[in-house]
């Protein structure tokens, strides 16, 4: 009988909950590939190897899989990257290798929350028709263009980095931080800038929620965007699940 090869572990990243992961798997000497899909110009130093860009999708990522020996594949994504994940299922599932995914909790409204939930990009664009606003448009650089059809608004934005092409809003301010943010740092911030209004993505997690608590505080209105329906797939919320799984497997032989 064959020996049974360690594990070798494929981390789909980019949040902190992949970073926790990585730092878990070489604090106990698990073999693990932390993937970027390269957004961010200068992520954190890792403790396990880095590899930055795409795979060419689903057959790529398989491929990948193969070539790489990876045993195990874990999404940590981001809840809103419905294409990798997706891609990461099918792929998984061609190369044979055993997929979890890591996924932080959405956010639930609490006393004191004004959310109006949307289903998307385009649903939240839409609920923007009327009189100029002043508007933190939490969202990343990703999906700003699409608010363009929304001119009438004055828009503040807050970039991880400096963008090589301006927004197409003719309105706006741009704030370039990575964080931590924090309740007083964000209110601050909406006061400052004389926010009537936050847009943002229900990401979930404690990394970027300071917003939510801040605009909680100062009665502010939320535009909260849903996740997008993810493929069918084993999930759990924190890395100790992550680590259980593994070592379930890695008992079993697999």
């Amino acid at each position: 009988m064959s020996p049974v090869p360690p594990p070798h572990i494929l981390i789909l990243g980019g949040t902190t909950e992949a970073s926790a992961l990585a730092a878990a798997c070489a604090a106990r000497g698990i073999s693990a590939i932390l993937s970027y899909a390269g957004r961010t110009a200068a992520p954190a130093a890792q403790p396990v190897p880095v590899r930055v860009g795409g795979f060419g999708g689903i057959d790529g990522l398989a491929g990948y899989l193969a070539a790489a020996r990876i045993t195990h594949l874990v999404d940590a994504t981001h809840p809103f990257a419905a294409r990798i994940s997706g891609n990461a299922v099918a792929a998984a599932r061609i190369a044979g290798v055993p997929l979890l995914a890591l996924t932080r909790p959405a956010w639930r409204p609490v006393t004191g929350d004004r959310w109006t939930g949307v289903a998307d990009i385009a649903a939240a664009v839409g609920a923007l028709d009327g009189p100029g606003r002043r508007i933190l448009l939490a969202l990343g650089r990703m999906h700003v263009a699409a608010f363009a059809a929304r001119p009438q608004h004055h828009y503040l934005l807050r970039f991880v980095d400096a963008p090589a092409v301006p927004p197409p809003l003719p309105h706006h301010t741009l704030v370039v931080d990575l964080g931590p943010f924090t309740l007083a740092g964000d209110r601050a911030l909406m006061t400052a800038h004389r926010i009537d209004l936050i847009v943002a993505k229900n990401a979930g997690g404690t990394g970027a929620a300071a917003k939510l608590a801040a605009a909680r505080a100062l009665e502010l209105p939320v535009l909260l965007i849903d996740r997008p329906a993810m493929p069918d797939r084993a999930a759990v919320e924190d890395v100790a699940a992550v680590l259980d799984w593994l070592d379930h497997d890695i008992d079993r032989g697999v």
